[in-house]
């Protein structure tokens, strides 16, 4: 599967009025081809089907490339996966994606791809913090999007209560921020964490919830 055949699929799944509501909603300036997710998501594990990791990670990097908000999507359903041997590449390519989020949905799909690399090497926790302090909002968020999976454990071990606390650090450090979008990711992180650790997220209100936005404040504590 070549990126041009991957393109040819898209576009013919796709919907010119799906394309103009989307472009309408997400507003970020790229093609848009209106092909709903769950068929970016089947045409993408059809590719899958015989590829090898590096083909995967070639295919993935060629759809990026292109700036269409479905060949981006797919990029991301191709590497979304829990277990991969020799996983750096995959790892690699998507710190490379970083830098170009630029609205939530693709970033999203992209950080399913990071969550699932990190928790497979937790040691990379140390390149997520480095994000922290980056200019781009979105960079900032990805922080506590691909760091999600550690709110929804129910037995974790010492180290992963660590990097809970770790990303409960970076939480406060970013209270005061007043971007939307990161009260968001502040508010969505705690939120999924008090289901299963609620003692940390009081503790994390009690301390800086009068720093956060009230909607914020709100959210994360939707299920206190």
């Amino acid at each position: 599967m070549t990126a041009e055949q991957a393109l040819a699929e898209l576009r013919a799944a796709g919907d010119p009025d799906r394309a103009a509501g989307a472009a309408a909603y997400h507003k970020a300036p790229r093609d848009y081809l209106g092909v709903p997710v769950p068929v970016v998501t089947d045409l993408a594990k059809g590719w899958r089907d015989g590829m090898d990791v590096p083909g995967r990670v070639a295919l993935a990097d060629a759809l990026w490339r292109t700036n269409i908000h479905e060949a981006r999507v797919a990029a991301a359903k191709l590497l979304t996966q829990a277990r991969i041997r020799d996983d750096g590449p995959v790892w690699d390519l998507f710190t490379a994606w970083v830098p170009d989020f630029d609205a939530w949905a693709i970033a999203d799909h992209a950080c399913e791809v990071g969550a699932r690399r990190l928790v497979a090497d937790p040691s990379r926790i140390d390149e997520v913090e480095g994000w922290t302090g980056a200019e781009s909002l979105w960079t900032r968020r990805a922080a506590f999007v691909v760091t999600l999976p550690w709110t929804k454990q129910n037995f974790p071990k010492p180290e992963d209560l660590a990097i809970r606390d770790r990303v409960l650090g970076w939480a406060a450090g970013m209270a005061d921020d007043r971007e939307w979008f990161i009260q968001k990711a502040i508010a969505w992180w705690l939120r999924e964490l008090s289901k299963h650790d609620p003692d940390r997220v009081r503790a994390f209100l009690a301390a800086h919830g009068d720093r956060l936005k009230p909607f914020a404040r709100k959210e994360a504590a939707k299920y206190l």
